[in-house]
């Protein structure tokens, strides 16, 4: 587990604010000058072998890095900002670049490192099991338990994890109401069973490569309404389209339009589940100039409409 300062949890609405408030963090750290800096933790919700949290990293590429260990087993979901992850997976020692959407994945009492060398600050939501607790939800998943650790370190930004990301962020904005303890052992079983079938890939990627992929990835954090081209993002990233379409793949999991379009989806279902705003307007702010295009690619991560999946959220 990470090291961090635990605050209690205030209630407030933060669905709006995630970045918002990774950037006031950032502010406050650059304002007061400190020095030594740890996450911030806000408890959410915890139960008999498992805890969540709201962990906010204001750590920047002049501060040193640590090893340290995983506690229990820990599902990390990236919400802002960048990272290094680096841990032992599958035999090697891996560095993975950490992106919103995606999911960091440890075993526990496995060591691990992580690092902001190229850009300060993230904000994961951060779910953590006793390791018996987690062993029983493998085990009902199908997963055998020989195969129950993790054998990679990250998960990308997938399809089959969007709806939880999207419905975890909207949790954010009523936190009380939100059925966390449901929503960790559907995420502990979706995680098992979409990891067993990614592959460790191919060797860690350079820093270099890594510094370029952080650029593109926190352009498109700061405007994911913009119009976010292969072209544009490649420049961004110093790299001609072919190498830089190969390297953002090879780091993040998917492509530069993929990374996108589901960023794009994932705050427009959140904004369903949390706020009353008409779907035009909401497709229209998150970047989608057609409706029906919105109502298409919305159906497709998500196996529902916009109406429905609002119906549904505000049924649960």
């Amino acid at each position: 587990m990470r090291r961090c300062d635990r605050l209690s949890w205030s209630g407030g609405g933060v669905l709006a604010k995630i970045a918002v408030e990774l950037e006031q963090a950032l502010a406050r750290r650059a304002a007061t000058g400190a020095t030594a800096c740890h996450p911030t933790c806000r408890v959410l919700a915890r139960g008999d072998g498992w805890v969540v949290e709201d962990l906010i990293c204001p750590s920047g590429p002049q501060d040193p890095i640590f090893e340290e260990r995983h506690g229990d087993v820990s599902i990390a979901m990236v919400l802002a900002g960048t990272f290094q992850y680096r841990g032992s997976a599958n035999g090697g020692i891996r560095n993975e670049l950490m992106t919103p959407g995606s999911l960091l994945l440890g075993n526990a009492g496995h060591n691990f490192e992580v690092g902001h060398e190229h850009a300060a600050g993230d904000r994961c939501l951060s779910f953590h099991f006793a390791p018996e607790y987690f062993e029983r939800i493998a085990r009902d998943a199908g997963v055998r338990k020989s195969e129950r650790g993790f054998r990679v370190l990250r998960l990308p930004p997938l399809r089959e994890l969007s709806s939880l990301i999207a419905r975890a962020r909207a949790g954010l904005e009523h936190s009380a109401d939100t059925p966390w303890e449901e929503m960790s052992v559907e995420l502990a079983a979706a995680t098992v069973r979409v990891e067993r079938g990614i592959s460790s890939g191919a060797e860690s990627a350079p820093p270099s490569a890594i510094a370029r992929v952080t650029r593109s990835v926190r352009a498109i954090e700061r405007r994911p309404d913009g119009a976010l081209g292969l072209g544009g993002l490649a420049r961004e990233a110093g790299l001609s389209p072919y190498h830089f379409l190969r390297t953002f793949e090879r780091l993040t999991g998917i492509t530069p339009h993929q990374y996108v379009r589901r960023a794009r989806l994932r705050e427009a279902a959140s904004r369903l589940a949390a706020e009353r705003e008409k779907v035009l307007d909401i497709a229209y702010d998150c970047g989608f100039g057609d409706v029906s295009n919105f109502n298409r690619a919305f159906r497709s991560e998500f196996g529902m409409n916009p109406m429905k999946w609002r119906g549904k959220q505000g049924a649960a």
